[in-house]
């Protein structure tokens, strides 16, 4: 045998992670379903939402604006929840095994954190409050349940730094994978680090929506790193077990990842010489999400495409992880590229980070169809596990467009209805499209979670 094509094999089947047994591998399925059952009583939220703008309907909904109130913990657990219940999943994954105790610990009072949440509109919480990254309702009820799931996240977070398998003497495929792990942990930190920060150091002049703006700006921004690091080390994994083969060795590969956590450092200076608050605090990691966000992303993204062109047919699985790989890619990169038109506050500001969200979510479902038989369930096979990510991606990159359309002729973000100002057929088409995107999208999500379900339901003996 060549020993470079020997080489070149330890190198593209080296991009993956093992799946533990035992302990670890139970911690994992719970965070996995923590995840899938975020996205379930968030698609129940979105129905309710539909309801309490209905005629005849909505007068059975006793609250006092319960479209934002329904909105506020929709978006709390599609996004928040569902993005760190599924890193839980990565570093629980790649546990050594140690301090279980710790593991079902941070597991447990994350699911505490979540049902609160959840809960907390039906025990009269109200006053909600459209902030970025996280909104929320004013009322303790509420803030006790974000509270116990920001403990439970921490928890996880210093379990994980504490007891991640070691990413080796040798710098290998699996190693790399590790180390993209271990940065998102430092950088999840830092996001938390971030939060607390910002509430004691937050100036009185701040109040209301205002104050919980700020109150998550810095943590919020530097949590997308996160986000980023763990997708960057998906498309790796997926680009392996789809038959892509990714040329790439692992020195390089573990320096890319480096490069994207390198930005996140940042985060420290901006605290160190901004105050809380002030303008340049705010620009600042206004830019470095700008210009930082996707360092690592563009020379992966180059590595991975060229094995798209010589694909073989495979099994309906692999065919979803490829289609999942391919629209993460591209929503990704239509993010970045809107990101570069935002100007002012209209709707292109949410075409960019919808794109980019929805490229990791992308991400986390194809690397879930991979992991369900690795953790004891069934493969996915049919024809709907085929056409899922396709379906998802579509809708979602018909909302996106819309979005950014309607945006650069004048709609502006956060406003609904008459608000709109949609004045000219430019600004229907463009809402017109968003909305019939999104109601796409969630049909492929709903494909998504009943094809994970399906799979993980035990079989009749």
């Amino acid at each position: 045998m060549n020993p470079d094509h020997a080489n070149n094999n330890a190198i593209i089947d080296g991009y993956s992670l093992s799946v533990p047994g035992g302990t670890s591998r139970k911690i994992t399925i719970g965070w996995l379903l923590l995840a899938l059952l975020s996205l379930v009583i968030g698609g129940l939220f979105t129905i309710l939402i539909v309801l309490s703008r209905t005629p005849g309907i909505s007068d059975f909904f006793p609250w006092v604006d319960f479209f934002h109130t329904a909105l506020v913990v929709h978006v709390d657990l599609t996004v928040l929840v569902w993005f760190l219940s599924f890193a839980g999943l990565f570093w629980s994954l790649n546990s050594d095994g140690r301090c279980p105790s710790c593991g079902w610990t941070a597991l447990y009072v994350a699911i505490a954190g979540t049902a609160i949440m959840t809960a907390s509109p039906f025990l009269g919480a109200g006053d909600p409050l459209m902030n970025n990254y996280v909104p929320v309702l004013r009322d303790p009820i509420f803030f006790t349940g974000l509270g116990v799931f920001g403990i439970g996240f921490t928890l996880l977070v210093l379990r994980g730094l504490a007891f991640s398998k070691p990413i080796g003497s040798t710098i290998s495929g699996a190693g790399t994978l590790k180390f993209a792990l271990y940065t998102a942990l430092i950088i999840a930190l830092l996001s938390v680090i971030s939060v607390i920060i910002s509430y004691t150091g937050m100036p009185a002049a701040f109040e209301g929506e205002g104050y919980y703006e700020i109150l998550f700006w810095g943590g919020g921004h530097t949590i997308q790193f996160t986000h980023v690091q763990l997708m960057l080390m998906v498309w790796l994994w997926l680009a392996t077990v789809s038959g892509l083969n990714p040329r790439i060795n692992p020195r390089i590969a573990l320096f890319i990842f480096a490069l994207g956590a390198i930005p996140a450092l940042a985060t420290i200076y901006v605290y160190y010489a901004f105050e809380v608050g002030s303008g340049l605090h705010v620009l600042s990691f206004t830019w470095l999400m700008q210009y930082g966000g996707g360092l690592a992303a563009v020379p992966l993204a180059l590595v991975i495409i060229p094995g798209f062109l010589k694909l073989e047919d495979a099994a309906d699985d692999v065919k979803a992880k490829r289609s999942a790989l391919f629209f993460s890619i591209l929503l990704f990169g239509i993010g970045g590229i809107i990101g570069f038109m935002i100007s002012g506050s209209n709707t292109i500001i949410p075409a960019h980070y919808h794109a980019s969200i929805f490229a990791v979510t992308m991400a986390f479902m194809g690397i879930t169809y991979h992991l369900l038989p690795r953790l004891g369930f069934r493969n996915p096979t049919g024809k709907m596990v085929r056409w899922q990510p396709a379906t998802y991606a579509v809708g979602q990159m018909m909302h996106v467009f819309g979005l950014a359309w309607s945006g650069g002729h004048g709609v502006q973000r956060k406003t609904a209805g008459a608000a709109q100002g949609l004045d000219g057929i430019e600004k229907i088409i463009g809402m017109g499209v968003m909305g019939l995107g999104g109601l796409i999208a969630i049909i492929g999500g709903v494909m998504f979670l009943i094809i994970a379900f399906k799979a993980m339901w035990p079989e009749k003996n």
